[in-house]
């Protein structure tokens, strides 16, 4: 299997350039660990300074300020996927979730046939999109301090629930094609052709999208993407959350550790270098 590469850059005056490398890290450690084993994906992730240290053969996941909106996975003029995040306070937790979307999904066009969630349609085709079912931040955790997405697997569509049954990663979708609080789910319908959503954000509500306008560069999850709100995506998390506080309290405690460990690193090295 040919690996994909992903490459972290940062053009953000916001962010601190040390914490670039760490998140890089602790993405790469959710694309070994977590997310590849669960959809059959093996994946590089590394930090590059600028965009013109990117080798020609990476899919960049590039985080700016101020960008209102124009965040998540599309498609360069050459067809190739890349990402926007802002840089939001909880801007590592909006990273891994376009790094899962795009290693699942890398064209945005990727569908799943099942039963539609509306009772008055027949069997659909479900777009992949492994982090908006269970997108809010309750349902995040921590990588190495830094908080990251939570995904569904592709037993998320199954026809039927079965016993001992993973859904998504941390486990707490309890059956096929549920949506959690704050997340959402998007399908075609064959039969009228249009697109249509279940969301639980405010409140739970079906959403006809209709046709859609797939011009340009845009794949189908790009424009639904526009047309859907992301609350915790878009705009970050707000500076006194409670997750992120408690991701920085373990950000911290995983520091100490780490400036110990280098303390000894030092010692040895001193040791060895001594006459």
């Amino acid at each position: 299997m040919l690996p994909v590469h992903v490459a972290l850059v940062s053009q953000s005056e916001r962010i601190d350039p040390s914490h670039v490398a760490p998140v890089a890290a602790a993405l790469q450690k959710q694309a070994t660990r977590d997310f590849g084993p669960a959809w059959g994906v093996h994946a590089t992730v590394d930090a590059f300074p600028s965009l013109d240290d990117v080798p020609i053969d990476y899919w960049p996941i590039i985080v700016l300020d101020n960008l209102e909106g124009g965040g998540g996975v599309h498609l360069d003029q050459h067809r190739k996927p890349y990402a926007l995040v802002d840089a939001t306070a909880s801007w590592s937790l909006t990273a891994s979730h376009e790094m899962c979307e795009m290693l699942a999904d890398p064209f945005g066009n990727r569908k799943v046939a099942g039963q539609s969630p509306k009772e008055d349609q027949g069997r659909v085709e479900f777009l992949v999109e492994v982090c908006d079912p269970i997108e809010a931040p309750d349902f995040a955790y921590t990588i190495n301090g830094f908080l990251v997405s939570d995904f569904i697997t592709p037993r998320f569509y199954d026809p039927e629930p079965s016993r001992g049954v993973r859904y998504d990663f941390r486990g707490a979708i309890s059956k096929p094609r549920e949506v959690l609080e704050g997340g959402y789910i998007s399908w075609h319908d064959p039969v009228s052709n249009h697109l249509w959503q279940f969301l639980w954000l405010d409140k739970k509500e079906f959403k006809d999208l209709g046709r859609g306008d797939f011009s340009g560069h845009q794949s189908i999850r790009e424009w639904v993407d526009a047309q859907t709100p992301h609350p915790g995506i878009d705009t970050g998390l707000p500076e006194d959350d409670a997750t992120l506080a408690r991701a920085r309290a373990l950000g911290d405690e995983g520091h100490e550790a780490n400036v110990a460990r280098a303390a000894t690193l030092r010692e040895d090295m001193r040791a060895i270098m001594s006459p």
